[in-house]
C-alpha cells in the first residue's frame, strides 16, 4: 500500500537527516581542531523498484556521511619550531607508541613536540612521528617497507662523540713575506724554520677528545710555498703549494698528493685511526689557499665532529630533513620525515585522534622524501587549519533542520490519512 510506503519514506527521511545533522556538529565542534578534514552527507534515493503506471511506492532517502581528507586546510604559523604542516598532497606517519610494532597510522596533525624522552609525539593525540634515522653523511635507505621507520629523537645523538672527518680551510698567504733561504720539509714542525704563516684548527678523535691540527706556510720562492700539516708533534703531511699569477691555486705545480686525505691518524690514546679530508681549494679556483698582497689570515675554517652535548632547538627543513642544533652551535641531521600518499586518500579509514589507517578504498601507501613523487613539502613551524567552513555549516544546519520537520510531518500526514481509512468502517 502506497501509503504505508510514504510512512516508511517519511522515517527513512528522519534517519538521513538525522545522520546529516551529526556530521555538521562534528565539523562545528572541530572548527579549531589541526588538520581536521570536514566530513559531508551525501544523499541518496531509495527505489523500490515496484512502481506501476497506476500506483507508486516510494522509497526513501539514505545519507552517506564522505570525509574530504584530500582536501588542503590554510597553513597558519605556529609559535613552536617542531610544528609541522603539510602543503601538498600527503600524510605524517605516526605510531601509537614509541615500540616498532605499535600500529601505523597516517595524520595531517602536525602539532608534535618532545616529550621526557626527546620523542617527538603530537600532545593531543598521542601519535608518535616516524621518520627514517640517517648516518654520520645524513644517508638513509628507503625500501618502501614503514617497518623501516623509527619514532624521531631529538636527543638520540645526545652525549656522543663523533671524529672528525673533514677540515677546511680559507687561507690568504702575502705574496711579499720574506722567502726562505735554506728549507728542508719538517722544519717548520721541529722549529728550525719560523713559519711565515701558522694555524691551529680544533679536531675531534672517536671519543671526543679535542687535538690540534696545524696548518704552516712558509714562502720559498715566487709563488711558491712550503706547507707542512702536523698534529700531536708529529708531521702528517709537508710539500710544495704553487699559485697561479693572479693568485688561484695551482694544483698542477704544488706536490702532488699534498691535498689528500690524511690517513692513518694515530693520537696514542686508543682511540680509533682517524682520516680526515682536507678541503684547501680547487685548482685555479679562490675558495681555498690564495696569494694576494694583502696580510697573511685565516678567513674562515671548518671542522665536523666533537661531543654532542645537549640539543638546544630543533630545525625542519621543507624536504623533511630533522637537524637537532646542540648548545655548542653545532648542527646534525638525525632523521629524514617521510610522507606517505595514497591513491586514493578520501578512501581512508578515520580513527580516533584525528588519524587514520589504509583501507581496500585507499589503497596501500606510497612513503618518499617531501617533494618527491607528488607528496606535498613539509613547513616547518606552521600548522594546517581544520577545513571545516563554519558559515557553510550554520547554513547546512538550517536545511537539515527544515528537512527533518519535513519529514515529521510526512509521517503525522499519513497518520491521519490512515485514520480517516479507519473511519470509513465506522
Amino acid at each position: 500500500m502506497s501509503l504505508y510506503s510514504a510512512l516508511y519514506a517519511g522515517v527513512s527521511g528522519l534517519g538521513a537527516q538525522s545522520t546529516a545533522m551529526a556530521t555538521v556538529a562534528d565539523n562545528i565542534t572541530n572548527v579549531n581542531t589541526v588538520g581536521y578534514k570536514g566530513v559531508t552527507a551525501q544523499f541518496s534515493a531509495m527505489v523500490t523498484g515496484s512502481g506501476s503506471r497506476n500506483s507508486y511506492t516510494a522509497g526513501g532517502v539514505t545519507a552517506a556521511p564522505q570525509a574530504l581528507i584530500s582536501a588542503q586546510g590554510i597553513l597558519q604559523s605556529s609559535a613552536r619550531l617542531t610544528d609541522i604542516g603539510m602543503d601538498g598532497a600527503g600524510f605524517f606517519v605516526v605510531r601509537s607508541s614509541t615500540a616498532p610494532d605499535a600500529p601505523i597510522a597516517f595524520t595531517r596533525a602536525g602539532a608534535f613536540a618532545p616529550d621526557k624522552n626527546g620523542y617527538l609525539y603530537n600532545q593531543s593525540t598521542g601519535y608518535f612521528l616516524q621518520g627514517w634515522p640517517l648516518d654520520a653523511n645524513g644517508n638513509y635507505v628507503n625500501n618502501g617497507s614503514l617497518d623501516a621507520l623509527r619514532p624521531v629523537d631529538i636527543n638520540a645523538l645526545s652525549g656522543s662523540a663523533t671524529a672528525t672527518s673533514t677540515l677546511s680551510a680559507r687561507i690568504n698567504l702575502q705574496n711579499s713575506s720574506p722567502a726562505v733561504t735554506a728549507y728542508t720539509p719538517g722544519d717548520m714542525n721541529s722549529g728550525t724554520v719560523t713559519p711565515a704563516f701558522s694555524r691551529p684548527i680544533d679536531v675531534y678523535d672517536s671519543q671526543g677528545g679535542a687535538h690540534t691540527i696545524t696548518l704552516s706556510f712558509t714562502r720559498t720562492g715566487t709563488n711558491e710555498w712550503a706547507m707542512e700539516v702536523s698534529g700531536g708533534g708529529t708531521l702528517l703531511r709537508s710539500g710544495t703549494v704553487a699559485f697561479n699569477g693572479n693568485g688561484s691555486l695551482n694544483l698542477a705545480g704544488s706536490t702532488a698528493g699534498l691535498f689528500d686525505n690524511l690517513t692513518g691518524i694515530d693520537w696514542g690514546n686508543g682511540t680509533d685511526l682517524q682520516t680526515i679530508s682536507l678541503g684547501l681549494g680547487s685548482d685555479g679556483g679562490l675558495n681555498g689557499l690564495t696569494q694576494t698582497g694583502e696580510k697573511s689570515t685565516l678567513y674562515s675554517y671548518e671542522a665536523n665532529g666533537g661531543l654532542m652535548g645537549d640539543v638546544a632547538s630543533v630545525n625542519i627543513s621543507e624536504s623533511g630533513v630533522v637537524s637537532a642544533v646542540f648548545e655548542d652551535g653545532t648542527i646534525r641531521a638525525i632523521y629524514q620525515l617521510p610522507v606517505a600518499t595514497f591513491q586514493n586518500p578520501d578512501g581512508l579509514t578515520a580513527i580516533s585522534g584525528n588519524a587514520y589507517v589504509a583501507s581496500l578504498d585507499s589503497g596501500t601507501p606510497s612513503i618518499n622524501s617531501a617533494g618527491v613523487s607528488g607528496s606535498g613539502k613539509i613547513a616547518a613551524g606552521k600548522l594546517e587549519a581544520s577545513t571545516v567552513d563554519l558559515a557553510g555549516e550554520f547554513t547546512n544546519m538550517i536545511r537539515f533542520q527544515r528537512a527533518y520537520s519535513a519529514s515529521s510531518k510526512i509521517i503525522t500526514t499519513v497518520d491521519e490519512m490512515l485514520q480517516e481509512l479507519g473511519n470509513i468502517k465506522r
